[in-house]
C-alpha cells in the first residue's frame, strides 16, 4: 500500500506543478480558478458550500468572492431558501475566463497524452476518475485530527 500512496502522491504533485507551469502569466489565482471551476461543475452554490468543497477557510475566500463579483465573473444573489444566505453563480465572462485558463494546460496535456499507448491513455482516464473520488473523500484522517 505504501508504494501506491507514494507513487500517487509524487505523480499528482509533479503533474500539478507542471500544469501550473503551463498557465498563462496573467492567469487568475488558483483560488479564483477553484471557485469558478466549482461553480462550473456544481452550479449555483453558497459561499459556504464552495468553501467546504474547496477545502478552504471562509476568510481565505471572502476577498476572492468579492473580486470575482467585481470583475463580472460571478453574480451574488439572495438565496430563496434562506434570505440571510447568498448564492454565487457563474456568468458567461466567468465561463470564458475558466475556459481560457484551462486552454493552455489542456493543450500541453493533450500533447503529452498523445505520446501514451491506447492502453496507457485508458488507464490514465480511470486514474483521473479515481483521483477525483479521492479529492472528494470526506473522512478527516489527518494525524492531528481527533
Amino acid at each position: 500500500m505504501a508504494g501506491i500512496v507514494t507513487e500517487t502522491r509524487q505523480g499528482v504533485t509533479r503533474l500539478a506543478r507542471r500544469l501550473r507551469a503551463e498557465r498563462p502569466r496573467d492567469a487568475l489565482s488558483p483560488n479564483k480558478i477553484g471557485v469558478l471551476a466549482h461553480l462550473h461543475r456544481h452550479g449555483p452554490s453558497t459561499p459556504g458550500e464552495v468553501t467546504v468543497a474547496e477545502h478552504q477557510r471562509p476568510q481565505s475566500l471572502t476577498r476572492v468572492f468579492a473580486e470575482l463579483e467585481t470583475d463580472g465573473y460571478v453574480t451574488r444573489t439572495r438565496s430563496d431558501r434562506d434570505r440571510r444566505e447568498s448564492v454565487l453563480d457563474l456568468t458567461p465572462a466567468g465561463r470564458a475566463a475558466l475556459a481560457d485558463d484551462m486552454a493552455a494546460r489542456d493543450h500541453w496535456l493533450t500533447a503529452a497524452v498523445a505520446e501514451l499507448t491506447e492502453t496507457e491513455a485508458q488507464v490514465l482516464r480511470i486514474a483521473g476518475a479515481l483521483m477525483n473520488r479521492l479529492a472528494d473523500a470526506t473522512p478527516d484522517i489527518r494525524p492531528d485530527s481527533p
